[in-house]
């Protein structure tokens, strides 16, 4: 008897050949999709569309590039807990740009000092106040998002780091060895349960604002795991708009939101 001739399903082919490509490249922005898959574009709109609501892809905000979930590589390389945690924060931070309309970063520790792996600046109505790009190095004493991980962090893992920074050469660091200060300003975040910037931090991760001034602030608070931090997010705003008291009134409720809303959903997804 002859075997009955089955068709394949030509759509099925061409997500799967898009899935593909960003497991095997990487982050992809929609023109890189297009040149790699020559897919018309189109159709690779709704390609996306359809893997980003079944959640095996998902938009990052710094770019709008496409990348696929980690939930499609746990099986084969085991859990990739930094990626997922910032896949599973990108919807919550497009909120919070939508909510706030001011743009924040999601930074996570890196030894001695903070690094930017997700911001929503693109999504946010002020186009004034670029952030990022991802990697970007943020000094861990003066910025706040480095104060709000340093304060709420595990003790053995804050005296690491600041055993670190007292050795280290930059000029940005220096305040390690300065006990009072660092005493103070956790025990300012501890209290308030979030953190500011120093007065004299422009931005630079070694220089004082009085080199190099990017005319804002930043309110940061911890992302917590276990009870410690292990990331912070943060709200900038341009010094001129407002005054710092008023920003914290109007930028910390909906913060700590987001902050606890990722919280949450890392905890559900990560294995204890």
């Amino acid at each position: 008897m002859k075997a009955k001739s089955v068709k394949t399903i030509e759509s099925l082919g061409r997500g799967i050949t898009v899935l593909l490509s960003l497991q095997k490249h990487g982050p992809l922005t929609l023109a890189q999709l297009y040149e790699i898959t020559q897919t018309p574009k189109a159709s690779l709109l709704r390609i996306l569309k359809t893997l980003v609501a079944h959640g095996v892809v998902w938009q990052r905000l710094a770019d709008n590039a496409y990348i696929a979930s980690v939930k499609l590589r746990d099986d084969v390389y085991g859990p990739h807990p930094e990626a997922r945690l910032i896949e599973l924060a990108a919807p919550i931070m497009r909120s919070l740009s939508q909510d706030v309309k001011w743009p924040s970063v999601l930074a996570l520790p890196r030894l001695t000092h903070m690094e930017v792996m997700e911001t929503n600046a693109l999504h946010s109505e002020i186009e004034d106040v670029p952030l990022g790009p991802i990697g970007f190095q943020i000094n861990m004493l003066r910025s706040a998002s480095g104060r709000a991980y340093l304060a709420f962090c595990a003790p053995d893992v804050r005296e690491g780091i600041l055993a670190r920074l007292r050795t280290s050469p930059r000029q940005g660091d220096r305040l390690a060895l300065n006990p009072e200060y660092v005493s103070k300003f956790i025990r300012d975040t501890h209290e308030n349960g979030y953190a500011l910037r120093d007065p004299d931090f422009g931005g630079d991760y070694d220089l004082i604002r009085q080199n190099i001034d990017d005319k804002r602030n930043s309110i940061a608070v911890p992302i917590l795991h276990n009870s410690f931090a292990i990331a912070a997010i943060n709200i900038t705003w341009t010094v001129r708009s407002m005054a710092t008291n008023h920003a914290v009134e109007k930028f910390e409720p909906a913060l700590r939101r987001a902050a606890d809303q990722i919280a949450r959903a890392y905890q559900t997804d990560t294995p204890s």
